[in-house]
C-alpha cells in the first residue's frame, strides 16, 4: 500500500529529527513524507532539508501563517497546504504530528489491517508519554478513538467524509463521519508510539473555550456536552476545565456558529453518543 504522510511542523527542531528518523526506518517505507514548515523560527526547516537530501521521499514545504497556536484551524490549514502539493496516487493519507517516534513496524501493521478489512477506514496506535523515566499510556487515550496526533485514512474514507475540518474538534468529527458513512475504525494497542510533547501543553485559555465550542459544532446538544466536558476535565485531572468547556459551548450557541455537520449528521451523532453513554453506564 502507498502511504503519503503530511506533517505540520511549527518550531519542532527539538523533535522532528526523531520523528523523521523513525519514519525512514520503517519496515514498510512511506512513498512520500511532506513536512510543512509552518512559520517556524527555529531550525525545523534545516533539519528537514538534511533528511530530504538523504531520503528522497522526504520533502519540505515552507508555509507562512500566524504564529498564534490554537488547536484545530492552524494545524489543519497547514496540513492542506501540504496535501495540495501531493498527487492522488496514494492508498492511505496520514496526518502525523512532528513529535512522535513510531515503532519500526508501524506502517506495515497499518497496511496489514487495511488490507484484511476493506471496510476499515481509519487505523492507529496508542500514544505514550515519558514519565518518571518510563513510557506510560497517555491519559487521554481511548480504545475507541484514534488520537489527532497520528491519523491514517484509507483514501476512499478520507474522500467520503469530505477530508478534515479546519476547526477544533476535527479529530472527533472525522471519526463520527467515518462511522456515519459506514466505515470502521480500529485502534491497535500493540503499536506504542512515543509522544515527545504531551497533548495540549501549548494551548492557552482561549483554546480551552474552543473545546466547548467544538462540542457545539459537533451537534452534541447541552446534555451530551456536559457529560463529555466532565469526562474530559476529569481525564485531564483538572475539574475546573468543566466551567471553561461549558462557557465555550454557551458562547458558541449564543453566536450561532456554523456547525461542522449537517442536521441529519447531527441527529445521527446525538443518537450514537447516547448509545455509547448507555453502554458504558449499563
Amino acid at each position: 500500500m502507498k502511504f503519503y504522510i503530511v506533517i505540520p511542523a511549527h518550531n519542532e527542531a527539538d523533535c522532528i529529527e526523531k520523528t523523521l528518523r523513525s519514519l525512514a526506518s520503517q519496515t514498510l517505507l512511506p512513498k512520500k513524507v511532506l513536512v510543512v514548515n509552518d512559520n517556524s523560527t527555529d531550525e525545523t526547516a534545516a533539519i528537514v532539508e538534511k533528511f530530504s537530501a538523504e531520503f528522497p521521499f522526504i520533502r519540505l514545504f515552507n508555509n507562512t501563517s500566524s504564529s498564534k497556536h490554537l488547536p484545530g484551524s492552524k494545524i489543519i490549514n497547514a496540513f492542506y497546504k501540504g496535501f495540495e502539493q501531493l498527487d492522488e496516487n496514494y492508498d492511505v493519507i496520514c496526518k502525523y504530528d512532528a513529535d512522535l517516534i513510531f515503532p519500526k513496524n508501524y506502517l506495515e501493521r497499518l497496511a496489514e489491517e487495511f488490507q484484511q478489512d476493506q471496510q476499515l477506514g481509519m487505523v492507529g496506535g496508542f500514544c505514550y508519554i515519558e514519565k518518571d523515566g518510563d513510557w506510560k499510556l497517555e491519559s487521554l487515550t481511548n480504545k475507541d478513538h484514534i488520537r489527532g496526533a497520528l491519523k491514517a485514512y484509507r483514501k476512499k474514507c478520507f474522500q467520503a467524509i469530505g477530508g478534515l475540518k479546519p476547526s477544533m474538534g476535527w479529530d472527533t468529527v472525522d471519526e463520527l463521519l467515518c462511522l456515519y458513512q459506514g466505515w470502521k475504525i480500529k485502534t491497535l494497542a500493540d503499536l506504542k508510539v512515543k509522544h515527545l510533547r504531551p497533548t495540549g501543553n501549548t494551548y492557552n485559555k482561549a483554546a480551552k473555550f474552543k473545546q466547548g465550542e467544538a462540542f457545539y459544532k459537533l451537534g452534541y446538544g447541552f446534555s451530551i456536552t456536559f457529560i463529555a466536558s466532565l469526562k474530559l476535565a476529569m481525564r485531564k485531572k483538572q475539574p475546573l476545565l468543566l466551567k471553561d468547556y461549558l462557557q465555550g459551548y454557551l458562547q458558541a450557541k449564543q453566536k450561532k456558529l456554523p456547525s461542522l455537520v449537517s442536521p441529519e449528521e447531527g441527529r445521527w451523532i446525538r443518537k450514537y453518543r447516547w448509545k455509547k453513554i448507555k453502554e458504558k453506564l449499563f
